[in-house]
């Protein structure tokens, strides 16, 4: 959902998630995987801070390009 001001999502639904491959020791990236069209990147030390979001293309993309 985007509001309607701002044209930001709405995040509040968000399920975060990190790797499986981060080890649990709170220093990685975090994705949400639950918003249509948007996949939400953000800082796990950081949960409220600064969101930056992926289409679904280029982060397919991006990710490809790490393994």
């Amino acid at each position: 959902m985007t509001s309607e001001r701002h044209g930001t999502p709405d995040l509040t639904g968000a399920r975060w998630r990190s790797s499986r491959f981060s080890g649990g020791n709170n220093e990685c990236v975090e994705v949400a995987d639950n918003i249509p069209g948007l996949i939400p990147v953000r800082d796990s030390k950081r949960p409220a801070g600064p969101v930056i979001g992926f289409g679904p293309h280029a982060w397919q993309a991006f990710v490809a390009h790490l393994v």
